[in-house]
């Protein structure tokens, strides 16, 4: 059987019924799928059972937990028991608040969220944060990291300098990535999926271009066989 490859598809569905369909078809190809912020609002906890179905596929729950520590630890213990694999916090909340929440979910993968790909260097800028994007995600991830963090997210293009910062025990997930010749759309600091992996990214996710196509699970197995490819060449 095809080991499903290291790719979490972002369900970012407009009703419970679509995700659910997305999920089925492209569980046979990737390791992973993503519930994001705006799903689990309108669905609440019944998304988790949907999208999961029968397969078992691994969920990430991407809801960028992000307040005071002892709210973050509720929050977290409260989709504890969803069994995410893996669940995100901002690594802006300090290392108090990460600390939080890998204590209130502990089996689960604290994944903190360095900056978001969304942000350009000139965004960056007006928000404060002064230098290049590697060396504020380099302190954010050292200070998460330190405070009990298993996994970090950031842009793919941050994958190896994070990973020189880090080490190999933590697993890096990228989202920001785009098969060649497609849309760049919101995000803003993007990378193929072959070259994210290549720089040492362990899950990429990846959602319109493979949500969006007119066959989901066709353009899962695409990209996986691309990834599969290199895996086999190494």
């Amino acid at each position: 059987m095809t080991t499903p490859a290291p790719i979490a598809v972002a369900l970012d569905a407009p009703d419970l019924e679509t995700a659910a369909r997305w999920a089925g078809l492209v569980t046979p190809h990737v390791s992973t799928v993503k519930v994001g912020l705006e799903l689990y609002l309108r669905y609440g906890p019944d998304v988790i059972a949907s999208v999961r179905g029968a397969s078992g596929v691994r969920v990430f729950l991407d809801l960028k937990l992000h307040d005071i520590p002892n709210t973050v630890a509720a929050a977290a213990r409260a989709v504890a028991r969803l069994k995410p694999a893996i669940l995100t916090v901002h690594a802006a909340g300090g290392p108090a608040m990460v600390q939080a929440a890998v204590a209130a979910a502990p089996d689960a993968q604290i994944a903190a969220v360095t900056l978001l790909t969304s942000l350009s260097d000139a965004d960056l800028r007006e928000i404060g944060i002064q230098g290049p994007p590697d060396d504020a995600v380099r302190r954010m991830a050292a200070v998460a990291v330190g405070a009990g963090a298993q996994a970090l997210v950031c842009s793919p293009r941050e994958v190896a300098a994070l990973r020189a910062e880090v080490g190999p025990g933590i697993t890096l997930i990228t989202p920001g990535v785009r098969p060649a010749g497609a849309d760049a759309q919101d995000q803003a600091r993007v990378a193929t999926p072959e070259d994210a992996i290549a720089n040492g990214a362990d899950l990429l996710v990846i959602g319109r271009p493979i949500t969006g196509a007119p066959d989901p699970g066709a353009a899962a197995a695409s990209i996986a066989a691309t990834l599969r490819r290199m895996t086999d060449k190494e």
